[in-house]
């Protein structure tokens, strides 16, 4: 099979599109071309696939993007044998002919305009509308993956899950320290960028350093530049996954100060499982899926779970599992045994590849359609 994956708005590393789902494709033997924009984000595409260079999508100027890759979707669409695309403002750019054709949805895209600061306030509820009726459109004409059991109340049909997993080891590489915690994934207001410098600073005098790890929005990078300059807290920017987890090893802590945003309070923090997958405590947001997942289940509690917009609550989380190593160490233990049976991505990439698989088959020429029963669920990518 060749599969042409498209994106203009994440960065080609991004984790769930080339180190999960790409990475997945290519050791099941299959082919694949990746349009992305590697050039603007000073990426040299991987030697075992066919990387073609776009602009990248950001803020209200998308317009030259979206022109670039319709020319890209034009020209590789009708070579393949399947088309995964991740963007929703990439449905504009679909060539009229294009092979079996998969939307990857990865968030409520009409509850993140109300975080976006690039959109107008006054358009943000208008334009989640209109993005809820290119869902519809979308729903009609194309297959549909989700990266959220939550994301399903959106759509009329029955559509696979591919959740945000993490490859977990079978052992963290250490145990927690004492002298610094993490933030891993891109930084935003809505996901506690303030939040975050503050915490910077309140923990600075107890000599407990913030290692922040991602990309940011315009807006918040002269926030964090100056927090770094003060010696409030370390911003590394983007950083690839595989290294960016290797830095996040043997962290007192990682941390996640999410809003409490309506594109949130379905949607599971990967950088919570990636955290547990590492043997790293959490310190949260009360964020409905985080909570349950870090202080509900029945292992035990992997983290603790703090007020949304309470700083001095995230910094006493901080210090008491630094002051206890013991509640450290074990709720590191749990985390990692929760994320080992419950969150491996190797399962889900054969599940994710085996739909792939079979959507492209029945998809050929002479294939029989069957019907299946009403209500009927297809096996797909979820445990």
């Amino acid at each position: 099979m060749h599969a042409l994956v498209a994106t203009v708005v994440h960065h080609p590393e991004d984790a769930r599109i080339l180190h999960r789902q790409i990475t997945a494709l290519i050791d099941a033997g299959h082919q694949v071309t990746y349009i992305a924009p590697f050039r603007e984000c000073g990426v040299t595409p991987r030697e075992d696939l066919l990387a073609v260079d776009v602009p990248r999508a950001s803020g209200r100027e998308r317009r030259h993007s979206l022109r670039a890759a319709r020319a890209a979707l034009a020209e590789h669409a009708p070579k393949a044998d399947l088309l995964l695309f991740h963007d929703p403002e990439l449905i504009l750019a679909l060539p009229a002919k294009r092979p079996v054709t998969v939307w990857d949805v990865h968030e409520d895209t009409a509850a993140s305009l109300l975080t976006k600061p690039w959109v107008p306030r006054p358009l943000r509820r208008p334009l989640g509308l209109v993005v809820r009726a290119f869902e519809r459109y979308a729903e009609r004409r194309m297959r549909l993956l989700l990266a959220e059991e939550g994301y399903r109340s959106r759509f009329r049909g029955d559509h696979p899950v591919v959740p945000n997993t993490t490859d977990v080891p079978l052992a963290p590489a250490r145990e927690p320290g004492d002298d610094r915690v993490v933030y891993l994934g891109h930084v935003s207001m809505a996901r506690g960028a303030r939040e975050l410098v503050e915490l910077g600073r309140t923990l600075k005098p107890h000599g407990v350093r913030l290692e922040v790890i991602g990309g940011a929005d315009t807006g918040v990078r002269t926030l964090l530049r100056e927090a770094q300059q003060e010696g409030s807290l370390c911003w590394y920017g983007f950083v690839p996954n595989d290294r960016a987890l290797r830095m996040c090893a043997g962290a007192l802590a990682g941390v996640s100060l999410l809003h409490d945003a309506p594109n949130y309070r379905h949607s599971m923090p990967t950088k919570i499982v990636e955290y547990m997958a590492h043997g790293l405590p959490v310190v949260t947001t009360a964020n409905p899926i985080a909570k349950t997942l870090v202080a509900e289940r029945e292992e035990g509690p992997a983290g603790l779970v703090v007020p949304f917009d309470d700083v001095p609550a995230a910094a006493e989380a901080v210090l008491r599992l630094r002051e206890d190593a013991d509640l450290r160490r074990s709720m590191a233990r749990t985390g990692h045994a929760i994320t080992r049976s419950s969150f491996h991505w190797p399962t889900q990439a054969r599940l994710f590849v085996k739909q792939l698989e079979e959507w492209v088959a029945e998809s050929a020429p002479g294939t029989p359609s069957v019907p299946r029963p009403r209500g009927e669920r297809r096996g797909a990518a979820r445990e």
